[in-house]
């Protein structure tokens, strides 16, 4: 009896620390010396909040750039990928479907960005190669009335380098890109 009292207070003792004093303190240090990445990186227009800039969002008009296409249909609730093996008839035939659906939505694309074809492993990812920003601005440029010009200098301002000098490809947020093509409307 003694030996389950014991693990009795061990238990409540754990919990309060595990799962009350570590939980509020790394909240508190996170708010205190990361809060914009705490709260979810949110990316704010005219003082609403337009989405995060971790997760991608979909853009259907063809005034915007499109972001990768996404397994869970952009719902942050149910991050997934699709698990088809690249050997999977169904994959290619959806990779082929894609690649028709963009060259009819961009009909002077030769080059197809693979990123623009392919689904992001979590389904959230918000960020396109430069690459694949560059095969819509055609499109964004004859829909918007905007400049081709103007529309890749925004896309050169947007890109981020590789993390470090090493880590990553060099990428460009679709949000931010999207709402930095609404500013060039106005």
């Amino acid at each position: 009896m003694k030996m389950t009292w014991i693990a009795i207070r061990a238990s409540i003792v754990l919990m309060v620390i595990c799962g009350l004093i570590y939980p509020l303190v790394t909240t508190g240090v996170a708010q205190a010396i990361f809060p914009r990445q705490a709260n979810g990186s949110l990316i704010e227009s005219n003082g609403v909040v337009q989405g995060s800039e971790l997760l991608a969002q979909n853009f259907e008009s063809p005034k915007f750039f499109h972001p990768r296409a996404s397994a869970a249909k952009y719902d942050p609730k149910s991050s997934a990928g699709s698990n088809v093996a690249i050997s999977d008839s169904d994959y290619v035939k959806g990779i082929s479907d894609q690649i028709d659906a963009l060259k009819k939505e961009n009909p002077t694309l030769n080059d197809v960005p693979a990123d623009l074809v392919t689904v992001s492993g979590s389904g959230f990812d918000p960020d396109l190669s430069p690459e694949g920003a560059r095969a819509q601005v055609p499109r964004i440029s004859t829909e918007t009335g905007v400049s081709a010009d103007l529309i890749q200098q925004l896309i050169d301002k947007q890109t981020m380098n590789r993390q470090l000098g090493i880590f990553g490809e060099p990428r460009v947020n679709v949000l931010d890109l999207n709402l930095g093509l609404l500013q060039l409307q106005k």
